[in-house]
């Protein structure tokens, strides 16, 4: 009976682990199936079954990670390509993992984490220059660096306003335009009206209208601009509101669409019935969506953007000539400058300012898409300029308008604040700010300033030494060495560092002990080395400028033996610094240290007291013992001085 009774639980068992095998093998195949078709949606759900069944599997981890992402469910995505990075830190098995990582934190605001992620996979890739993610990695870490100036440098006059319920809903809302007290946009909240294949409620458009005090609640157009069973939205007039221009698409999947551009003509007292432009906007098997009546110089054009081929890469914005008798002219692009490789969408023309205003998700920016200006100088359009903070975000900003009385901008956005029903940053609301009279030139950027506040975002800068350097067994205080050479001989011994560290480690842990290695070099070492680079950088242009600047920096020692040698080697690594500054591109620097002409660039160093470090628990004291005492991660971040603040002022004051 015995014998029996464990036969029969073996095999029940045996049954339980096939039947189980086989649940996940379908979730799986759901959801590739589901990835395939564009529905990420659905294909996160699926991934989401499958890891509970196994949340130890990579593979299943990383697909999770991709739905969840491609999904906007941000916080679902950066835990589980955080898992996948950690076991596969050098990329063997998804090199794109440490790039889609670097996004996510972008899209969360943390610009120095999303740069040196971008940065290790642009270094790393860097002989596959002509790839795609090589040109958007290089292209972000300079986009990084510009964020943390722009969020350091927010526009101070300007109050976002989240309008309320009676316009925004728990899904998106956009493409706003306001005309007198109305406002058009588009929504898909009428879930009558459902496209049942790819489970989306149709973009039907609304007005909403605006008194002394509040807004009212919204209203859908009558089925001359909303058809039933397609996607009506993005509303244009053109300058004396006798024309209007929507969108309709066709949806192919669930994310991509077939757009074409309508418009109607006010006459007699009503619209007339909406007609398809001609093949020179429409054009045949391309995307044609999100029209703005606008100026190329003093011809009327009708701006929109389109994925027809010509362009620069996927959405550009193009123009087509409204000709007097109602014809339009072949289509133009609007230019590199404006255009990229990526996406330019939602293009709105300000004609008291002569400035085209677009977001796109490749210019140097916050987030997936900012929102950018750029001047009609010339015949042509001018470079581009980030709106900067608080109108953009990390996160998506897009569809910018101006008030028809030119008192109010709106733009929509899926920031935090925004309504949603499922997930945060799922959906896009309509926000509003107020602006001041357009026709005021722009105020003139103080380019020292900005040269100073992005020395600043480096600061506290901390720099990392190899064990008993520079100048080992001495008591003296000061080195000819400079903190270059002594970082080059220090990111020498990467390959000895894993050596060393891995010794006697099992197979599993060897692995961890060298991808901690790769990274202690990666993400302290050799990023302390950039970071000063590019501050000495600045700090050339802003002597150059006559800027008085002080630099204070900080020595530190472990307490496991604060004797006087750790105290003067902590001194003797402050005078490597000051030897890098000495020799930086030849001695450029050498004249302004203690300059004492007043109407000229100085630099004044200044050294705080000796630091002691907090212990460590897994730093060990032992002579002996060089694998927990030199080479640990642990061991290596405690070797280390600071700048930790720099003041500066002008000359001229």
């Amino acid at each position: 009976m015995i014998k029996k009774a464990f036969l029969l639980s073996l095999l029940l068992l045996l049954f339980s682990n096939f039947a189980s095998a086989q649940k996940l093998k379908q979730l799986l195949e759901d959801g590739d199936k589901a990835m395939a078709d564009n529905d990420f949606f659905s294909a996160a759900i699926y991934y989401n079954k499958a890891i509970l069944q196994d949340s130890s599997d990579i593979a299943i981890q990383y697909k999770y990670a991709e739905a969840s992402r491609l999904n906007f469910d941000y916080d679902v995505a950066d835990r589980w390509y955080t898992k996948v990075y950690k076991k596969d830190p050098s990329g063997k098995l998804y090199p794109e993992c440490v790039f889609w990582l670097a996004t996510i934190k972008k899209s969360k605001g943390k610009y120095k984490d999303a740069r040196k992620m971008f940065d290790k996979y642009a270094k790393k890739n860097k002989k596959k220059k002509d790839s795609y993610f090589v040109k958007k990695a290089n292209q972000e870490v300079l986009a990084c660096d510009y964020a943390q100036l722009l969020v350091a440098r927010p526009d101070k006059t300007i109050t976002i306003i989240h309008l309320d319920s009676a316009v925004n809903s728990k899904v998106s809302e956009y493409a706003p335009v306001q005309i007198d007290s109305v406002l058009y946009f588009s929504s898909l909240r009428d879930a009558k009206d459902r496209d049942k294949k790819n489970h989306v409620n149709y973009n039907k458009i609304y007005t909403a209208i605006q008194d002394s005090i509040k807004w009212h609640k919204a209203n859908e157009l009558d089925t001359l601009f909303n058809r039933s069973g397609i996607h009506n939205a993005n509303t244009a007039f053109n300058e004396d509101y006798s024309r209007v221009y929507i969108t309709r698409c066709e949806q192919k999947n669930a994310q991509e669409f077939v757009c074409e551009i309508y418009s109607s003509d006010y006459k007699d007292g009503r619209w007339t019935s909406l007609k398809k432009l001609p093949s020179e906007v429409n054009l045949p098997g391309s995307n044609n969506t999100q029209p703005a009546v606008g100026f190329w110089g003093d011809e009327e054009v009708l701006f929109f953007s389109s994925n027809r081929s010509g362009g620069e890469g996927k959405m550009d914005i193009w123009y087509s000539k409204i000709n007097t008798d109602g014809s339009y002219g072949r289509a133009i692009n609007a230019g590199k400058k404006v255009n990229s490789i990526e996406d330019e969408k939602t293009p709105y023309y300000c004609k008291p300012c002569q400035e085209l205003f677009f977001s796109s998700t490749w210019h140097k920016g916050l987030g997936g898409l900012d929102i950018f200006k750029s001047p009609f100088k010339d015949g042509a359009l001018a470079e581009p300029v980030n709106l900067g903070v608080p109108i953009n975000t990390s996160y998506n900003d897009l569809y910018f308008s101006i008030s028809s009385d030119k008192s109010k901008a709106f733009l929509s956005s899926n920031r935090p604040g925004s309504y949603f029903e499922e997930k945060e940053s799922c959906c896009n609301d309509i926000y509003m700010f107020n602006i001041p009279v357009i026709t005021e030139p722009p105020k003139k950027i103080d380019s020292t300033q900005v040269f100073v506040t992005q020395m600043k975002l480096l600061v506290p800068l901390t720099l990392y030494f190899h064990n008993d350097e520079p100048d080992k067994k001495t008591l003296a205080i000061t080195t000819k060495k400079s903190y270059k050479k002594a970082w080059e001989e220090y990111t020498a011994m990467r390959e000895q560092y894993k050596k060393e560290y891995s010794k006697g480690a099992a197979d599993k842990d060897m692995d961890r002990a060298v991808n901690d290695i790769e990274a202690l070099f990666d993400d302290s070492v050799d990023a302390g080395m950039q970071d000063l680079e590019k501050f000495a950088q600045l700090l050339v242009k802003v002597l150059k400028n006559n800027e008085k600047v002080t630099i204070t920096m900080k020595g530190y020692c472990s307490p496991l033996a604060s004797t006087d040698y750790n105290v003067n080697l902590a001194k003797r690594r402050i005078s490597s610094l000051k030897n890098y500054f000495m020799e930086y591109e030849n001695g450029i620097l050498v004249k302004y240290v203690n300059n004492p002409i007043a109407t000229e660039g100085s630099i004044t160093f200044l050294e705080e007291e000796i630091g002691e470090l907090k212990a460590r628990p897994n730093v060990s004291d032992d002579y002996y013992d060089t694998k927990n005492s030199v080479y640990s991660p642990a061991a290596a971040l405690e070797r280390k001085i600071q700048i930790i603040a720099i003041s500066t002022f002008s000359a001229a004051q």
